[in-house]
């Protein structure tokens, strides 16, 4: 995965985030088996944001529309229980590049220069 969002319902294999360079990956983990079989060299295991919370709904309820998912409908029934089984995987070299990106805009710097100093280390 080399960017954008995907969501996971279903069960992972192991070593999950093998190749993530970018891109965020959020997995419904009930069964707490995520960390037991993650590629931890690549990426971190976060609880979700509010905003990834609100994101992840609002692509639940898509996805319960226009597929008829009873796994979504359930999901969204008990939202507030469910969506704390949700884990964030974030590419650490994903998240240095966003952290270079906002400190450039906050210090009103060129994005592309911070970008290129986070990725030569």
């Amino acid at each position: 995965m080399t960017g954008g969002r995907v969501v996971v319902l279903g069960p992972t294999g192991r070593n999950f985030g093998a190749g993530m360079s970018g891109g965020v990956a959020y997995v419904y983990d009930p069964a707490r088996n995520l960390s037991k079989v993650y590629n931890s060299e690549m990426v971190d295991l976060e609880p979700l944001s509010h905003d990834d919370r609100q994101w992840l709904r609002d692509r639940i309820e898509m996805h319960a529309s226009e597929t008829g998912s009873a796994v979504a409908a359930r999901l969204l029934a008990d939202w507030t229980v469910e969506s704390a089984l949700f884990v964030t995987v974030m590419p650490r070299d994903y998240r240095r590049v966003l952290e270079a990106t906002e400190r450039a805009v906050a210090e009103g710097r060129s994005i592309d220069e911070a970008v290129m100093e986070v990725s030569r280390g």
